[in-house]
């Protein structure tokens, strides 16, 4: 088993519904294949949402947190994606942090022929196996030809 730290960026825990529903198959998934998951939304569960500087708190927690793990696992739903979400994935790459992305969301949100998203949101994962650190279904997570399998693994 892998005792590396994922930062699960996702938009999830903004519903309640998402968060009670969707984000524990992410994590169940990502723990049983042997990560350690940190979700924001849970690990900010302590700030006072309703004290003067709370955005701050939350915000500078999520960037500690980023510097802290080992890689970023970043659902990408939307049209255009959740601009928090967006953010964490540009820290991951410019922090040098192995990213993978979970699309399953049909609509096209591209700007390239050869990229389902914003280019820029793979400039952190290798071009030339762009698509081994991506992912469109849940059950493709635990795939052992792809990227985050073999990361756990440390075999990439």
């Amino acid at each position: 088993m892998s005792n590396k730290t994922l930062y699960l960026a996702s938009p999830y825990g903004f519903s309640e519904h998402w968060r009670l529903k969707l984000l524990p198959d992410f994590i169940t998934k990502l723990e049983f294949m042997g990560a350690r998951v940190w979700e924001p939304f849970a690990r900010n569960s302590n700030i006072d949402f309703s004290s003067p500087g709370w955005a701050n708190k939350v915000a500078s927690s999520n960037l500690y947190d980023l510097k802290q793990a080992d890689g970023l696992f970043a659902i990408v739903n939307g049209a255009p994606p959740d601009e928090g979400v967006m953010v964490e994935i540009g820290v991951a790459i410019a922090l040098g942090k192995p990213t993978f992305l979970f699309r399953d969301d049909f609509r096209k949100c591209t700007d390239s022929d050869e990229y389902p998203l914003n280019l820029m949101i793979f400039l952190g994962i290798p071009s030339h196996s762009w698509n081994e650190y991506y992912y469109s279904s849940i059950d493709e997570i635990a795939c052992k030809k792809k990227a985050i399998y073999k990361w756990l693994r440390n075999e990439i």
